[in-house]
């Protein structure tokens, strides 16, 4: 499979490198259809308009279909998918696009299904799993074509929108548009809510039923602390390891569930899809045992809040009026 990967490669240059030749002026030709986006990983050259991008990462989508991004092919949600959906809230865009998904398995990414989608433009990393995987087969990626790696630390909507509309896109004004409507949405949300007994923390559930906890310091306990739940400083207290490197959660063994989930209001999602039903969770122990539980404040949310894009963010705070006003 390798030697098959490296000879599509060898051609797919080549065919670029006649191409350019035939070119006249060379360089001078593109002058001016080319953006330099500075990255973790350097200065990278890019098509200002770019035709064919291929996204490795499912959480970014909504912001690229915002953007008019020419998405030709992506990841799914998740590893393994044998039947991947696009998002409700921009599903009508990625059939408009003609957007295919591509074969993601747990071990990394397809490079040879990549090449084969012709992109002049990849979008990687971001939050989480697709970015550790990005970052393992970056120089790879780059051979195909060039590759801009979202941050990891871009943990908000807010950071990764503005970072994807202004250095990549040149579209500062959409993201001051989305920003302006959050903010004022949230205002409203937050003069009419009552906030429960905090702090809180966040709880995800896998389809193996295994628990994680958000990490306080990024993402969704973030962007609610501005709303008023302050988180429980859980990652920050007991020096939890990520679940992998660039992660934004952490484990719990049943055991540790009801020593450390003892604040008085947990939220809790599917990791990825949704994976439960919350009142046969909380009857099963030990999540019965929990004070948050006992108390009726432990409150389920969509399982694409974990990362959420502007489209779910919105959506999410009118998940929070209706829980709380």
């Amino acid at each position: 499979m390798l030697l098959g990967f490296l000879a599509a490669l060898l051609a797919f240059v080549t065919l670029l490198t006649g191409c350019s030749s035939a070119s006249q002026g060379g360089t001078a030709a593109s002058e001016g259809s080319q953006r330099v986006v500075k990255t973790e990983k350097g200065d990278v050259s890019i098509p200002v308009k770019p035709e064919r991008v291929v996204l490795l990462n499912f959480a970014l989508a909504g912001y690229l279909y915002d953007l008019g991004a020419p998405v030709k092919a992506m990841t799914p949600e998740f590893t393994d998918a044998k039947d991947p959906q696009f998002a409700e809230f921009w599903k009508a865009d990625a059939e408009k696009a003609g957007t295919s998904f591509l074969p993601w398995g747990s071990s990394g990414f397809d490079l040879e299904a990549i090449l084969a989608a012709k992109p002049d433009l990849i979008i990687a990393g971001g939050m989480g799993f697709p970015y550790a995987q990005a970052s393992d087969v970056y120089q790879q990626l780059t051979d195909i074509a060039p590759t801009v790696m979202v941050n990891k630390k871009y943990t908000t909507w807010q950071e990764q929108l503005k970072f994807l509309a202004t250095d990549v896109f040149g579209q500062p004004d959409l993201y001051q548009h989305h920003l302006d409507a959050y903010q004022k949405r949230k205002q409203e949300v937050k003069a009419a809510i009552t906030l429960p007994p905090g702090p809180v923390s966040y709880l995800s559930i896998t389809a193996d039923a295994k628990p994680y906890v958000l990490m306080e310091d990024q993402g969704l306990p973030i962007e609610l602390q501005e709303l008023g739940f302050k988180p429980a400083p859980l990652y920050q207290q007991y020096k939890f390891e990520p679940y992998t490197k660039g992660g934004d959660m952490f484990k719990l063994s049943p055991e540790q569930i009801t020593k450390y989930l003892t604040m008085p209001t947990v939220f809790v999602m599917g990791f990825n899809r949704d994976t439960f039903k919350l009142d046969e969770l909380k009857a099963k122990s030990p999540y019965s045992k929990l004070p948050a539980v006992t108390a009726n404040r432990m409150y389920q949310l969509p399982y694409w809040v974990v990362r959420g894009d502007y489209d779910e963010s919105m959506a999410l705070l009118d998940q929070l009026q209706k829980y709380f006003s």
